[in-house]
C-alpha cells in the first residue's frame, strides 16, 4: 500500500494544485472549467500532474542530500538553506512547465495569472515540506538530545571516577602511615591493623556505581574508626553512636568516610570526636564533631576529602543531599577532685543529610 501511495501521491499533489488554481481563476472570471474545451482541460490536468511528479522527485532528491547533514547536527541554518532550495525548485519547475501553458491558452498570461501560478504551488510545496520534514527534523532533534545527554552522562561518570581515584590515594596515605608508626612499637598490633586495612580495601573493590545497604556502609565505617583508634593518642575521647534503624536502606558507598576521616585528621584541643548517625523520616543524618585547638585557623569545608565529597553528592544525589560544616564553641563538664569544671572548646561540626532509597 505504501508503495502504491508513493507513486500515486505526486499526481494527486499536482491535481490539488491545479484544482486550487482553477477554482481561483474561475471565481475571479465568473467562469466554469467544465464549460471549457475538454481537450484544453485534459492538457492542463496532464501538465499539472507532470508538475506534481517533477516537484516531488526534486524534493526527494533534495531531502536525501540534506539528510546526511541532519544526522550529524540540527542547525537552523541548514533548515533555512533547505527552504531556500524548496523555493528555488518550486519556482523553477512551475515556470518551466505551467507558465508556458497558461501563456499559450485562453487569453494569454496576465500579471494576475502569473502571481497565482507562482503563489499557489509554492504554498502547497511549503505545506508539503512542513509535513514531510517535520518528522525528520524532530527525529534529528531527539537524536541530538540523546547524544548530548550521553556525552553529559559520560562526562559525569568520568568525573566521578576521577574524584574517587583522587580520594583513594588520600585514604591509602593515611592508613599506611598508621601501620608504619605502629611497626616500631607493636608488630602483632600492626598485623591486626593490616587485616583491618585489607577489609577496607576489599570493600572498595566493589562497584561503586551501585548502592549498598546502609548497615554495610556503617560496618565499613566502624572498621575505619577502629583502625584510626589505634594510631591516635590515648587521650582521645571517642563517642560513636549508630541508629539501629539504619539497616536495609540503600546508599552509594564511601560517602560517610570523608567526614570521619577529616575528624580524626584535625582533632586537637581536648581530643574529642563524636560520630552520630541516625534516621529521621526517610533521611539519614551523619553528624561528626571534633574538637580543635582554640583559635585554630580552620577553614570550613576545606581539604581534598570534603571538596570531593561535595562534588560526589552533587553527582549522585542532585537536590537530594546537603552538607553543612561550621566551627562553633561548645562547653562540657570535666569532673575534678574537688568540683566539676566547665570547660569551653572550639569544635568543627559537619552534618551530612541524604535522602535514602529503599
Amino acid at each position: 500500500m505504501k508503495k502504491v501511495w508513493r507513486y500515486l501521491f505526486p499526481g494527486l499533489f499536482g491535481l490539488l494544485v491545479y484544482g486550487t488554481i482553477r477554482l481561483i481563476n474561475d471565481t475571479l472570471a465568473s467562469e466554469f472549467f467544465w464549460e471549457r474545451s475538454w481537450k484544453l482541460n485534459a492538457l492542463e490536468i496532464g501538465d499539472s500532474v507532470l508538475t506534481g511528479y517533477l516537484l516531488v522527485f526534486a524534493f526527494n532528491r533534495l531531502f536525501r542530500r540534506f539528510d546526511r547533514k541532519l544526522q550529524q547536527t540540527i542547525d537552523y541554518r541548514i533548515v533555512l538553506y533547505e527552504l531556500f532550495w524548496v523555493f528555488v525548485l518550486t519556482e523553477l519547475i512551475v515556470n518551466m512547465v505551467l507558465t508556458p501553458l497558461v501563456a499559450l491558452t485562453d487569453d494569454g498570461l496576465s500579471w494576475g495569472d502569473f502571481a497565482i501560478i507562482n503563489t499557489i504551488p509554492l504554498l502547497y510545496c511549503l505545506l508539503y515540506y512542513a509535513v514531510v520534514r517535520s518528522h525528520k527534523l524532530l527525529k534529528a532533534y531527539v537524536n541530538n538530545k540523546i547524544q548530548l545527554e550521553k556525552i553529559t552522562n559520560d562526562h559525569l561518570e568520568t568525573e566521578l571516577k576521577f574524584l574517587k581515584a583522587q580520594y583513594h590515594p588520600h585514604f591509602l596515605f593515611n592508613a599506611l602511615n598508621t601501620v608504619y608508626f605502629q611497626m616500631d612499637e607493636d608488630v602483632s598490633g600492626a598485623k591486626r591493623s593490616i587485616e583491618k586495612f585489607s577489609e577496607l580495601l576489599r570493600y572498595q573493590l566493589y562497584d561503586q556505581q551501585q548502592t549498598v545497604p546502609v548497615s554495610r556502609e556503617l560496618d565499613y565505617l566502624q572498621h575505619f574508626i577502629e583502625l584510626q583508634r589505634i594510631r591516635t593518642s590515648e587521650k582521645l575521647q571517642l563517642k560513636v553512636q549508630f541508629d539501629p534503624q539504619l539497616n536495609g536502606q540503600q546508599i552509594y558507598p564511601l560517602l560517610l568516610l570523608p567526614l570521619v576521616e577529616n575528624a580524626f585528621k584535625y582533632v586537637g584541643g581536648d581530643f574529642r570526636v563524636s560520630i552520630h548517625a541516625y534516621l529521621q523520616e526517610n533521611r539519614m543524618l551523619l553528624r561528626v564533631e571534633n574538637s580543635i585547638p582554640p583559635h585554630a585557623p580552620v577553614t570550613k569545608g576545606s581539604g581534598i576529602g570534603l571538596e570531593n565529597l561535595r562534588r560526589r553528592l552533587a553527582l549522585l544525589y542532585p537536590g537530594q543531599s546537603s552538607l553543612e560544616t561550621k566551627v562553633q564553641q561548645s562547653q562540657y563538664t570535666e569532673e575534678g577532685h574537688d568540683q566539676p569544671t566547665i570547660v569551653k572548646e572550639d569544635q568543627f561540626v559537619a552534618l551530612l543529610t541524604i535522602n535514602l532509597k529503599h
